[in-house]
């Protein structure tokens, strides 16, 4: 009987010691990183889109929820191009994978797509699995992050969006 108390005592500290952080990611309320990517094609820095709303995501093309999820970023920026700025940020170590992939999507010109083969800008925000979306305000302070895939097109988050 002891035995089942000790038992249901470590799982229980277990369990607390993994949620100290509670709900809300470390990040969330506090300013953006900053970073500048540069890739063959161009030079982006996130402080630049201050004054707009951004749609940080970082994405690979190994990815198959990253994939699932690029069309309805697409079709947001299309809806939302005055509002919003979607960065959409590539880890790929590949730049042929990399562009061929944006080019056979039709990505561009319509979502702002810049590669980071050395993982520098996402290790900043603790993002090691994708795709992993930060919506950051427009005084630059980081209000929400999405972890998975997510359908951009989704009525109640054009609404955040478009209200921030």
């Amino acid at each position: 009987m002891r035995r089942g108390y000790i038992k249901s005592a470590i799982f229980l500290v277990f369990v607390l010691a993994g949620c100290q952080r509670g709900s809300t990611p470390d990040l969330v309320g506090r300013p953006a990183p900053d970073f500048t990517v540069r890739d063959a094609d161009r030079s982006v820095t996130l402080s630049q889109f201050r004054g707009k709303t951004v749609v940080l995501n970082f994405w690979a093309t190994w990815c198959p929820p990253c994939v699932e999820e690029m069309p309805s970023l697409v079709a947001m920026q299309k809806k939302l191009k005055d509002q919003v700025v979607v960065l959409a940020v590539s880890t790929d170590e590949s730049e042929t994978a990399y562009k061929k992939f944006i080019v056979d999507r039709g990505i561009t010109p319509t979502v702002l797509t810049v590669r980071d083969g050395q993982q520098v800008s996402n290790s900043l925000y603790g993002t090691f699995r994708y795709p992993e979306t930060y919506v950051i305000d427009a005084s630059g302070v980081l209000r929400r992050k999405f972890i998975g895939p997510v359908d951009w097109t989704k009525p109640e988050i054009l609404e955040y969006l478009t209200k921030l």
